[in-house]
Parts: C-alpha cells; structure tokens; sequence
C-alpha cells in the first residue's frame, strides 16, 4: 500500500499525539476484528516491519512489508481474539521522537487475547500519522496465571507464625531438596540466564531446578580473569524485579556481579543445586519427558525426568583448543582464557596470547599491568570500539528519560533490517568519534575491520559472539607499544622456546594464553544429548533464516529443549516471554 500524498498538519501537543496514536488503534481493531485485510493494510506505510512476541505467535515471529503483516494477522485473528487496543496509561506516553532518521509517534499501548494480556509498541509517521511504520506486540501474562507481585504478592500464610508446623525455612529446604518429586524444569547453568528465567518460572508457578558445576552460585563470573568488570553500563543490565542498588559503580566488577548472583538466587527463592553437572540426557517422545543424570558434588548421581531443560550456560560453554603447529613442543605454560586467573605468577616473564577479542585484548593488559613482556598475536581482523563514547551510543535509548520496563519494550521492537540500519548508522558515528584511535591501530599494523556490512561490533556479537574489543585501554598499550602485536600468519610453528616466525627468528614466551573462543551450543547439545538431538536442533545463536537469533528464548525443533544466552539486558527481557511460552505448554495452550 502506497502513503497517501497528503501531508497531516504537525503534531505537537500530547493531546495531538495522544488522539493520533488513538485513531489509528480504534481503526486497527476494527478492521482487524471483521478480517479486513485490505483495509488494515491500508493503515501501512509502505516500508514497515512488524514483530510479534508470543501474542498472536506463540513464537517471536517477525513480518515486513503490509501484506505479510496483514495476511498473517487476519489469518490468526479469529482464534487470537485480540482487541481493547488503546494507550498504556501507565506507560511513556506518545512521544515524537526520530528513529533511523524518521520522525515518528512512538506510543506504547495495551491489549488483549482470549487467552491473556500484552503490551506492544506503535510507530507512526510523523508526516502521516494514519500509517505505521513499526509495530510490536508482546504477550504479557496468562489471564487467571498472573506473576505474584506487588498487590497480588503471596499473603505467607502458609508459614507465617505457623506454631508447632513447618516454618519458612522448613518449606524452603524441602522444596530446594527435590527428595519427593521431579522438577517441571531443569535449568543447567546459575549464570544471569539461568537464574533469570528461573525466577520468571518462579512467578508462573512451575517447579523448577537449576544446577551449576561451581561450587557456589557467582562462581561462573568469580572465576575469572582477576581485572575483568563489565563492558556496558548499569542502567541497562538490572535482572528481573530486582535492580543493582542505586550505589553501585557504572561498570560492575565481575566479583561484584557474582556476589550479586548469589544473593538474588537467595532472594528470589530459587532452588538451585551448586556443585552439580548435567552429564546426559534424553527424550522420550511418548511420556514427553527427559531422562537426565545429575552429577552431585559428593559423587552421587541422580536421574531425573523434567518436561523441560533450559541451556542457560552461556551462548557458548565449551573452550575451543584450535590445532596450532607446533603447540606440543612448547615448553612454557598454556591457558585458555577461561582458564587464566591473573598474570602475577608470570611477573618479569613474556607471555603471548593469541586472540584479538574483549578476553585476549584484557588478558594481555593485565599480564602487561602485573609486569610480564605480553605480545598479542591476531589471527583475523577484529573490530575496537571505545568504551566511551562509541559503545554507549547503542543504549542510547536507555538514556531517553523512559523507565527501564519502557525502554525494553521499545527495544524490543527492532526487527532485523531494522537493526542492520540501526548499526550502520552507530559504526558511522563510531568511526567518528574513535578515528584517532582507528588510525593509530592500523598504523601499528593491527588488522581493523567494521563488520561484514559495517555493521560493527553489536552484529558480530549477534552472529558469532566475538571478533571484537570495547577499549579498556589495552589498545593505548598497542599503540604506545607498550605490548608487543604479531601476526598469527607470520608465525611458522610453536617451539619449546616460544614462537619460530617466518622469517626464521624465535619469538621467546613463557606462557601463552588461547583466547580463542568457544565452540557453539549446537557442540553441548552434542556432547551431552548425542548427535541426534544436536542435529535435530541445529545452529544456535547466529541469525537465523527469519533474522531471530537462532533458536534462542523460543521453543526448538527438539521438544522440550530452550536456550537461554546473551547479556544481562537479554536475559531480563526474554526469559520473561520462554517462561510464558513453557506456562502456555504446561497449560495446553500451544
């Protein structure tokens, strides 16, 4: 459907915006309820992008283009039943704001379905606010199965001053014990994923265990590299119903994070099992149950048979030891990076670490800060993006002045051509802003590169989970020369001594660090369920054909096998929706 020629006259006052966004939300609910296609595309602009997150998909499904958006919306509409569209009261109200250089309305609004509630996000046109440019819609809860929060916390009748019974704690060591019962679900991995789906399951009332191989929940982020903190700042990386303290630093130390972890596993009464490996697992098709052996800290097994298992370990989890000629020989120490600690045993020693990613880059400078003559090798080009101000440009939004539950929404709005342009658009302003240091690093010799479609760093992260560094100062070091820079191609082989390059010197080491990376979930999937549940599910993380990320938060072509991975922002926003997807299966409605 073409826009229409005719211009409105501006919108300004939130009376305008408001009766604007109103109009067009009482038209699509009405064409949408008497199955007007054509009518409804008409409400279209003609470039527009639609995603849907479980409200009329049960899946996160997204459409372009007023056609696809249409057909697929009448086509379910009659069993859906969605209606009461309107303003979210609560919410940001309609605003004018530019996305990707549009001017638009941008409106959060409410609504429901026969089977539950949803928010959703609308963008008009500001030069004609009859036509959507961007529009969301997100299931929220399940009537009658609504999280047990504020007003409708739980009374604690069941335990308060209960004389002569069981006390809280009394439940809680029973309940955390599984002894009588096998869980619903089984959440493998006590990480920010894991335990934020795990007290959104909480919430929905389904059982669920979660299991990590670490000693104490936290322990995942405690164990690594001594100088690691976070890379993106606090506002955008609160869990779910309880956020960082108003004190804390922009940047968290990983020792902080973990700490935090294991406090809000407590807070949130989440049962969690530490000290425990998932060793295999299997499916039965027929009682719809897997079969899976836990492996406790004391040496005892237990077999257990949830509908479900949650991969929350990471996007990926097992470290990759590439075949480096050579390697054998070498007489120094070797680490992979998920194994280095800090580089105060090396002081007054070289070392050389192979990888240009965030963990090669940190690990080189704190061997380099704990006095240690550090080298970074590189293998293939890599993407450096200034901490400040260049990666901050891509929260921008959570900057706007809209709660942090608003701005999640509204993000989540993105579809994919969406956020290819979206990124474009930041990599350029980042050249900018880190031309200086852009240019330094290729002067030094260091392979720079800005994405396959200069997209930067955020779409390598979503594509592969590396190949990029958010300057700590590691890459001042480079420049300065205060840590040495080889190329991986100019080597011939490892030695006992160290490197022999090319050109027939030996490049001297006593320890060299593989920040390599990890070999992808699909390889888990494999090792610990076999090759035919791994195949069955397929690429995980990665674009998938729709531009979803690939079999992430949603249900897979194995049944009863999730993934849950990314940053803290992620694991806030769409633990909720694999929650409600498993709620909606458990009840029968998918």
């Amino acid at each position: 459907m073409n826009d229409t020629t005719q211009i409105s006259p501006a919108l300004s006052s939130p009376a305008d915006l408001q009766a604007a966004t109103t109009k067009w939300l009482n038209r699509f609910e009405s064409l949408l309820s008497a199955g007007n296609a054509t009518g409804l595309a008409a409400l279209f602009a003609t470039e527009c992008h639609y995603r849907d997150i479980l409200a009329f998909s049960w899946t996160l499904r997204p459409a372009a283009g007023a056609k696809e958006i249409t057909d697929f919306l009448t086509s379910v509409q009659s069993k859906v039943q969605a209606k009461n569209f309107a303003i979210a009261e609560t919410r940001a109200a309609p605003r004018k704001v530019t996305r990707l250089g549009i001017q638009v309305i941008e409106a959060i609004f409410k609504f429901e379905t026969a089977v539950g509630r949803g928010h959703g996000v609308l963008r008009l046109l500001a030069s004609n606010p009859e036509q959507a440019w961007v529009l969301l819609t997100t299931l929220d809860e399940l009537k009658g199965y609504e999280e047990k929060i504020g007003l409708n916390r739980p009374s604690g009748d069941a335990y308060s001053r209960n004389f002569g019974g069981a006390n809280w704690l009394d439940q809680r060591t029973r309940e955390r014990a599984f002894e009588d019962r096998d869980p619903v679900v089984i959440v493998v991995g006590a990480g920010q994923n894991g335990l934020a789906v795990a007290a959104r399951l909480k919430q929905q009332e389904i059982d669920t265990l979660v299991v990590d191989k670490y000693p104490r929940i936290g322990d995942n982020w405690r164990v690594r590299y001594h100088s690691l903190a976070l890379h993106n700042q606090i506002h955008v990386n609160h869990l779910p119903y309880m956020p960082f303290p108003p004190s804390w630093p922009k940047y968290i130390p990983k020792d902080m994070l973990g700490n935090w972890l294991e406090m809000y596993a407590e807070a949130m009464q989440l049962n969690c099992w530490s000290g425990t490996e998932f060793t295999k697992g299997s499916y039965d098709p027929a009682t719809k149950r897997w079969t899976v052996t836990l492996k406790r800290a004391d040496g005892s097994e237990r077999v257990m048979h949830p509908h479900h298992v949650i991969f929350s370990n990471g996007t990926s989890g097992i470290a990759r030891i590439p075949d480096l000629p050579g390697l054998k020989d070498f007489a120094g120490d070797v680490f992979h990076s998920h194994g280095f600690k800090n580089g105060a045993p090396w002081s007054g020693k070289k070392a050389m670490v192979l990888g240009t990613g965030n963990s090669g880059h940190d690990i080189a400078q704190d061997l380099y800060s704990n006095k240690v003559d550090t080298t970074i090798i590189q293998r293939g080009s890599t993407t450096v993006v200034s901490i400040d101000p260049s990666a901050k440009l891509n929260y921008a939004l959570y900057e706007e002045g809209p709660s942090l539950e608003d701005c999640d929404l509204i993000a989540t709005a993105t579809t994919y051509p969406l956020l290819i342009r979206a990124y474009q658009a930041a990599t350029q302003r980042m050249i900018g802003l880190d031309k200086d240091l852009i240019a330094a690093l290729k002067a030094r010799g260091f392979k720079y590169d800005l994405g396959e479609d200069e997209t930067g760093h955020q779409m390598k992260y979503r594509r592969r989970g590396g190949g990029y560094y958010l300057n700590a100062g590691c890459s001042d070091l480079i420049i300065e020369k205060e840590i040495g820079l080889m190329q991986f191609d100019d080597i011939e082989k490892f030695v006992p001594e160290g490197a022999l390059m090319k050109d027939g010197t030996i490049k001297k080491a006593d320890l060299l660090v593989l920040a390599t990376g990890y070999h992808p979930q699909q390889e888990v999937v494999r090792r610990l369920m076999g090759d035919e549940i791994a195949d069955r599910v397929g690429q995980v993380w990665g674009v998938g054909p729709n531009g979803e990320l690939a079999n992430m938060w949603s249900r897979t072509p194995q049944p009863g096998l999730w993934f849950m991975g990314g940053s803290l922002a992620q694991s806030r926003i769409y633990s909720h929706y694999v929650a409600l997807q498993i709620k909606a299966l458990e009840l029968g409605l998918i």
